[in-house]
């Protein structure tokens, strides 16, 4: 998004940057700060909400910002924002509530906690870009629902592989071929990976191990693709999708694929481990114009009828800004469900669970997730991934069974039940 840099450029000129509010302090916020901070004129992070206020406080001094205030109230946030300080808060509400605030990021990867904030930030009016893609995989659309009846933009996000495949899917539309495959290039996947087998990698890097176990076992990946097949409509070739291991390069992916099966779909989302370039994305399309499948093998694309195209990396927290910016300056979306849902994320077991067993979080050492249409979903009325965490088991489910909503108990009074509920009402298989 070129113009996107003009735009950010004509508000730093007039003085008047986006604000936007960071809900979260992780390791992935603590980059968006610096970003937002250092290299994105025209927009400013006026605040960050965070359990821990000292991993708030963090992200700014990383960023290096001095002068911190801590609020506890709405006039103690139009405080320091109208005087030019940047603000830290336990109290998220406070962000969602304030006028000042122009974009919302959601940075928390929690599922009942970004319930909360995302409808609060509807009920507010507060645009919101969210990296939340567990959440968008298990409520995205009945939450897109809410924002549209509201008038709210509310957005995934750039940088992370779901928002650069978007990117890549509506330029390949764009210029005129129908893509069949969405992919995304990983370098690991073992879904038996734990928080122990993962503590080393975890502790080098600065983050959660629970969260980097989630990108080795198979449940953040199954997450990213459920998104952008609900953002484009297409679906899964298999529970658990195809998954081929290819040391090779991407462009060589296009012998893999029944261009059948694709076509009877309506397209699949999909991953490859070991491919080069990764850890990027691929699409792959096809063209059924014969004058244009003999410019695109002239111009090194081949000969059909599959077309490779490919971005070889994913900046993360480099992007975020772009999306914010798109986001509240052109009303353009990154990626969105455009309708009901379509890949649903299920609850596998890890290992053999017991009556009486509490499942622990994503990235656990219970359960893993893995894409299913939602038509299969539904009718095996399986417990979608996003809702496992905190359900205690009432019998024994073996290992790499699929989970039921009959085989747990749920915590009582979870937002994100209800929202489930709800969407699973609205839109009927």
């Amino acid at each position: 998004m070129i113009i996107v840099d003009n735009l950010l450029g004509k508000r730093q000129f007039e003085g008047a940057p986006i604000r936007v509010g960071m809900v979260g302090a992780g390791f992935m916020a603590r980059g968006i700060a610096n970003q937002i901070v250092n290299s994105t004129p025209g927009m400013r992070l006026v605040a960050i909400a965070n359990r821990t206020l000292a991993n708030a406080e963090r992200a700014f001094r990383e960023a290096g910002i001095g002068e911190i205030k801590t609020v506890t109230n709405e006039r103690m946030l139009e405080a320091a924002i109208t005087g030019g300080h940047v603000a830290i808060t336990e109290d998220a509400e406070l962000l969602t509530g304030c006028d000042l605030i122009d974009c919302l990021v959601d940075v928390t990867g929690a599922l009942e906690f970004g319930a909360r904030l995302t409808m609060s930030a509807i009920r507010n009016g507060r645009t919101l870009v969210s990296m939340n893609a567990e959440l968008d995989g298990t409520v995205g659309p009945i939450l897109k629902r809410h924002a549209d009846n509201a008038g709210v933009m509310l957005t995934g996000s750039d940088g992370d592989q779901p928002g650069v495949q978007m990117n890549l899917y509506r330029f390949v539309r764009q210029i005129g071929l129908t893509p069949l495959v969405c992919g995304n290039i990983k370098g690991l996947q073992d879904c038996y990976r734990t928080p122990t087998t993962q503590a080393e990698f975890a502790k080098r890097w600065g983050q959660n191990p629970y969260m980097v176990t989630s990108f080795a076992d198979g449940t953040k990946i199954s997450f990213e693709q459920a998104i952008v097949a609900n953002a484009t409509a297409m679906s899964v070739a298999r529970r658990g999708m195809l998954g081929y291991e290819h040391a090779g390069h991407v462009d060589e992916l296009v012998t893999r694929y029944d261009l059948e099966m694709l076509r009877e779909r309506g397209g699949i989302v999909d991953y490859v481990v070991g491919s080069r370039p990764g850890p990027g994305i691929f699409v792959l399309a096809t063209h059924d114009d014969p004058k244009q499948r003999h410019f695109l093998e002239l111009y090194k694309l081949g000969q059909g009828p599959l077309y490779s195209f490919y971005t070889p990396y994913h900046l993360c927290h480099f992007e975020v800004p772009i999306s914010i910016a798109r986001a509240f300056l052109l009303k353009d979306p990154v990626l969105q469900p455009i309708s009901g849902p379509k890949v649903d994320v299920v609850t596998i077991a890890k290992a053999d669970l017991k009556a009486g067993d509490k499942i622990d979080g994503l990235g656990g050492y219970c359960t893993y997730g893995q894409c299913e249409t939602y038509a299969a979903s539904r009718a095996g009325k399986l417990l979608p991934m996003g809702l496992a965490e905190g359900c205690r088991l009432l019998r024994d489910v073996p290992k790499d069974a699929a989970l039921t909503y009959d085989d747990v108990e749920r915590p009582a009074g979870r937002l994100i039940d209800a929202l489930r509920a709800e969407q699973d009402e609205v839109f009927p298989v």
